[in-house]
This record gives structure tokens, C-alpha cells and sequence, in this order.
């Protein structure tokens, strides 16, 4: 009977073998394993604009520092291996683009290229005095934005804990509104669906998909009834038209953790959470973090 085959061992799991030979450790067969495939990673990496960008940065006996576009960049890993994550925005060119790495031996530039994507476009009714702003209405709006602008410039410590970030989905229901989506409102263009919304009824309990510190709590024009956690390292994530929030700032959560409930607030045409994902204040698709 034939041997199958299998994928050679990846670069980590070689370092790691030869430490522990070294040490006079045996290991396990399954630490000789074939490496995670693209589809088992956490986030997928997908260049287009909303999508995230994987960077190799190869070995370095420190955590190199990394920015793209003047904001600093996620960067996970271990000395064998670094990897920053960039979060590429709704409004990024297509094209060539660049990260700034800072190490121990200077500072360089690493190259990617980021491709177009092809967004549906969606149309919808709703209340005239959501898109037609009155003058108070307004002023609340800015006053709320520039609040939220203090949220998404968080960059915290401590980081994620693993290289390999898989999310649960909040809730569980179906998707009404994917990312990206052109929307119109009542006939008028507005700023492209920046997060994922799930249909579920009213008071369903919403968890959070990796453990978080709760840094805001508010009801919102737009957003309605508001939740944001802070992951660490510049990685955020927003819950959005909640009925209830049964939290408060400061907040620690993990993994799995009821803190909000489903509702109808703010804009919108039906119960259902909107979830949104930050990456290097960029609103990325949070699709590319789901392991289901």
C-alpha cells in the first residue's frame, strides 16, 4: 500500500524541532504535520480594498515595529516568524502599496499589491429624517463622530495572544447585508456598508468572537444602541442597533461572552446586528476572520 504523501514541514516547525532536539526533547508525530493551509489562517488574506494584508517579515530576535500609511500596523508571531497584519480601507487605490518596518537594524519598505473588488450595490428605504439630516441632527452626528474618532485611533497593549486570530460569529442568524455593499439610501448614494449585519430577533443575545476590553457603550444616531471592544494592537470590533447593552467600559471579556442583545436602533430597515471589524482603523470584512 502506497505512503501518501504529505506537505513538507514549514520553516517554524523545523526551528522549533531542531531547539528541542537540541534540548534532548522527542517530539511528537504531529509536531512534523503538514502547515495550515491559506483556508485555516485567521484572517484570510485578501488584498483588496476592505480586505487585509498578511506580511511576512521573516525572523527577528525582537517584534519589529510596522506602520502603513503613518498608522501603526498589528504585528504577531514569535521570533521565528513575524507577521503584520494591515488593514486595507474601502477607499484604498488599486495598486502598489507600502509598509514602513522598523528593527533593530534600521528601517525598510515591504511592497504589496493591492487588487479592485467588485462590490453589489443595495437599495433601501428608510426613515427621510435619517438621510436628510436636520440642523440638530446633524450637529449631534459630528459631535458623535469625532467621539467615535478617539475609539478607532485605540492602540493597545497587551496584544492579541496568537498569530492566528479565528473569530465565532456573535450570533447566529442569516446574513442580510454583507460587507461592502454600495448603499442607497432613498435614492442617494452613501458611504459603502463598512460592517457585516446578521438578521436575528430582538434581545438575542450577542458574544463576543475573541476575548476584549469593552471601550465604549453609547446610543448613537446611526448606530443606535452601541458596543466597541478593544482586542489590543489596534484590532477593534463594533456591535451596532443594540436593544440593550449589558456592559459598561471597562469591561473585560472573553471568548463567548453574552454583553449586548439584538435590537433595532438607529438607521435601520429591521432587527439585526451590524458587526464591524477594525484593523489599523480600517473597517476590514470581517468575513475573513470567521472560522465558519
Amino acid at each position: 500500500m502506497p505512503i501518501p504523501a504529505t506537505a513538507p514541514p514549514s520553516r517554524r516547525q523545523l526551528v522549533h524541532s531542531l531547539l528541542a532536539l537540541g534540548a534532548g526533547l522527542t517530539l511528537p508525530q504531529s509536531s512534523f504535520a503538514a502547515p495550515d493551509s491559506a483556508d485555516t489562517v485567521w484572517p484570510r488574506d485578501s488584498r483588496v480594498p476592505g480586505g487585509v494584508a498578511r506580511l511576512s517579515l521573516g525572523p527577528a530576535p525582537q517584534r519589529p515595529q510596522v506602520s502603513a500609511d503613518g498608522i501603526p500596523s498589528l504585528v504577531l508571531g514569535d521570533m521565528i516568524e513575524w507577521t503584520a497584519l494591515i488593514g486595507i480601507p474601502l477607499s484604498a487605490t488599486v495598486g502598489q502599496h507600502e509598509a514602513l518596518i522598523h528593527t533593530e537594524s534600521g528601517r525598510k519598505t515591504l511592497a504589496y499589491q493591492v487588487i479592485d473588488k467588485k462590490y453589489t450595490e443595495q437599495r433601501l428605504k428608510v426613515s427621510p429624517k435619517t438621510v436628510d439630516l436636520s440642523a440638530e441632527d446633524q450637529a449631534r452626528y459630528e459631535r458623535e463622530r469625532a467621539h467615535q474618532q478617539s475609539i478607532i485611533e485605540l492602540f493597545t497593549q497587551p496584544l492579541p495572544k496568537a498569530s492566528n486570530l479565528p473569530m465565532q460569529a456573535p450570533v447566529n442568524g442569516r446574513r442580510s447585508s454583507s460587507f461592502g455593499l454600495r448603499r442607497v439610501f432613498n435614492g442617494q448614494p452613501r458611504n459603502p456598508h463598512s460592517g457585516m449585519d446578521i438578521a436575528a430577533p430582538t434581545g438575542t443575545a450577542v458574544k463576543a468572537p475573541l476575548p476584549g476590553k469593552v471601550v465604549d457603550v453609547g446610543d448613537y444616531f446611526f448606530n443606535g444602541g452601541t458596543v466597541w471592544l478593544d482586542h489590543g494592537g489596534g484590532l477593534l470590533s463594533m456591535y451596532c442597533h443594540l436593544s440593550s447593552m449589558q456592559c459598561k467600559v471597562g469591561d473585560v471579556l472573553g471568548t463567548g461572552d453574552a454583553f449586548c442583545k439584538v435590537g433595532a436602533t438607529g438607521r435601520v430597515t429591521g432587527p439585526h446586528l451590524h458587526w464591524g471589524v477594525m484593523l489599523n482603523r480600517s473597517m476590514v470584512d470581517p468575513a475573513l476572520f470567521l472560522v465558519r
